[in-house]
């Protein structure tokens, strides 16, 4: 018996530990296109940026542990084709693996930018390369420009500012975090980062972006204004990395199709982490593509137990975080388009929450700011289903604790 993990990012690299700690006896290699052992992403736009981690912070489990349970690593491999009818897969230099199993963990890739630039010097923020390449280059008193105020926009703001450099942010939507956060968190984080210097241009489309003479890059809008940086940075999204999944003809839409078990159309085929499509069930109707730490050891999980014959998991309500300056965001659940909005303490004393209700008062989901004990809470109602009183949810002083044990 075999698995191969194709990925060896935190996804590919927990499946492969979670297969021995549930029994699973027989061969595991795990391929990964990068130079590196299995490690993690979302410190690379904060402590990585701030260099308060080194290399070895990152990584999820020390080399020798791979070796102790007879994982075989090969880094710096790319796969090139699968063969579902030999289940066998074909690496970039021809060389072909045979497996029994065989788990997609390829992550996603940063979604690309329209606007027109003639060899422009743009970076990105995904693997340690990229970061270490843009740690290098954020000097103090040097204006860097930011394009797209999702979650890693800001969190690069964040760090710049702390290191000094002067911070412009372009959001073509009206507020920050417009796709992914309510109102009330995205006024309260565009004050706590113009409170700490960084300048905003939102509802703004940018036209060009070309290089300058002395190697800075120029942003130009369509309002024909024009802004210089010493360095840009594109964090507009990202795009899931299905195109073996398709060529193989396996069942994708925003993503590989999954099931509760992590298996795809093909029954001998697993895909977790950043490019699936799965369901969120019991909690939530309908498919997403969840792009976080939590959704892709939760989905190594359920992939490692289908394969090892163990115990499925325990469904988990969706989670998130954004650390920013001294503030910890936390998401619990799925912010649903409509919902009844109740603001749980003040933001003006830089701790509060946010939590949706549906129509019969019961818990969609909480996004908290410094407040980790309504965080807590707020995943283990959701799952709960519950009906709440708004006007306890209200009070920031009134405990959740008996909503926990109604019913």
């Amino acid at each position: 018996m075999a698995v191969v993990i194709i990925g060896a990012g935190h996804a590919g690299g927990s499946a492969a530990a979670f297969l021995r700690q549930y029994g699973y006896e027989g061969e595991i290699t795990l391929i990964g296109a990068e130079a590196y052992l299995p490690y993690q992403r979302p410190p690379l736009s904060k402590a990585w940026l701030k260099g308060e981690a080194e290399e070895e912070d990152l990584y999820l489990r020390p080399g020798s542990f791979y070796a102790e349970k007879n994982i075989t690593v090969r880094f710096n491999t790319r796969v090139s084709t699968i063969d579902r009818e030999a289940q066998q897969i074909e690496l970039s230099d021809g060389a072909r693996i045979g497996y029994n199993h065989l788990i997609l963990a390829t992550g996603s890739t940063a979604r690309s930018f329209a606007a027109a630039y003639a060899e422009a010097p743009i970076y990105r923020l995904h693997t340690i390369e990229q970061a270490e390449a843009l740690k290098s280059r954020l000097m103090p008193s040097e204006p860097i420009g930011l394009i797209g105020a999702g979650y890693v926009g800001l969190e690069v703001a964040a760090a710049a500012r702390k290191l000094g450099c002067i911070v412009s942010i372009f959001e073509r939507e009206e507020r920050i975090l417009a796709r992914v956060a309510s109102r009330a968190i995205s006024d309260f984080f565009t004050r706590v980062h113009k409170d700490n210097g960084v300048n905003f241009h939102l509802g703004s489309t940018i036209e060009v972006v070309a290089p300058r003479d002395n190697g800075d890059v120029t942003v130009q809008l369509n309002t024909g204004e024009g802004f210089p940086f010493y360095l840009l940075l594109v964090g507009i999204g990202a795009l899931p990395c299905d195109d073996l999944a398709r060529a193989c003809g396996l069942l994708c839409e925003n993503g590989v199709q999954v099931d509760h078990e992590a298996r795809t159309s093909d029954p001998n085929i697993f895909a977790i982490g950043d490019v699936t499509s799965r369901m969120v069930q019991p909690f939530y109707e309908g498919r997403y593509r969840l792009e976080s730490v939590p959704n892709a050891l939760e989905q190594a999980k359920q992939a490692a137990a289908a394969i090892a014959g163990s115990k499925p998991p325990a469904p988990e309500v969706p989670w998130f975080w954004s650390d920013q300056y001294d503030y910890k965001l936390q998401i619990a659940g799925l912010i649903p388009p409509v919902s009844n909005t109740v603001v749980r303490g003040d933001p003006d004393d830089g701790a509060f929450s946010v939590f949706h209700l549906d129509d019969d008062h019961r818990l969609r989901a909480a996004e908290c700011v410094n407040r980790p004990a309504d965080f807590m809470a707020a995943k283990q109602l959701i799952a709960k289903g519950v009906p709440l009183d708004p006007s306890v949810v209200a009070d920031a002083a009134a405990s959740l604790k008996p909503f926990l044990t109604a019913g």
